[in-house]
């Protein structure tokens, strides 16, 4: 992770027109947490357990544009640091941030994965995601950030870095993920306890998969348009 949040994150902060780049370090034994459900799969695999996520937010749609040359710099430097990586990229208004009532500093930070059913219809697994699913939680006592993202098909060639897997096969792709920010232990125990469990049963005909991860570490290196390194 050093060389991540080192080297590599300074490749990333100078492309030009980001309104935020913030890398998610994820625990690597605190995940599988979402509770149990008849055909949901909760249990993440040694194999596909993730160590990381890179949220990059452009300005506006041409932005990525102007970072061509730094993203190049990106795609050769990944063999430094990674054995896989997957990029899961999404339309604009894809991804929400919720600007939510309370204003108290988040203290445990949770991510989200989830796969839809593959009968399900995608329209209506969005909607659920980016409405109902967000309302209920945003409005939530002791919810500190909520962030939304529902993802474009995945495609190897999205980011097909040299000497770096991209193995995703069909039955482990991502569709959707949520980040979920606490002011507490207590107010993250009893999302899970109550709140996750009734997600659950409105969940159940757009979902086969929820993993749920601990994320350690949060390191913004842009927010807002500012360069923090």
């Amino acid at each position: 992770m050093n060389y991540w949040k080192g080297p590599h994150a300074k490749i990333i902060v100078a492309s030009p027109q980001l309104f935020e780049y913030r890398q998610l370090h994820l625990s690597d034994i605190d995940h599988s947490f979402w509770p149990a459900y008849k055909n949901i799969k909760t249990k993440i695999s040694l194999d596909r357990r993730v160590d990381g996520i890179a949220e990059v937010t452009y300005k506006n749609t041409i932005s990525p544009i102007f970072g061509l040359k730094q993203t190049q710099l990106a795609f050769k430097d990944e063999i430094n640091l990674f054995r896989r990586t997957l990029m899961h990229m999404g339309l604009p208004w894809s991804s929400k941030w919720f600007n939510l009532n309370n204003k108290k500093e988040t203290e445990l930070r949770d991510v989200i994965f989830i796969q839809r059913k593959a009968n399900a219809s995608k329209k209506d697994f969005k909607n659920y995601i980016n409405n109902d699913l967000s309302e209920k939680i945003s409005l939530l006592p002791g919810i500190t950030e909520y962030r939304t993202q529902t993802y474009l098909p995945w495609h190897k060639m999205t980011w097909n870095t040299p000497n770096v897997a991209h193995d995703n096969p069909k039955e482990e792709h991502l569709h959707a993920s949520i980040i979920v920010g606490f002011e507490n232990k207590e107010a993250r125990e009893k999302f899970y306890k109550e709140t996750a469990v009734e997600i659950n049963d409105k969940i159940k005909d757009l979902a086969s998969g929820i993993f749920a991860y601990k994320i350690e570490k949060t390191i913004p290196f842009v927010k807002n348009n500012k360069k923090l390194i």
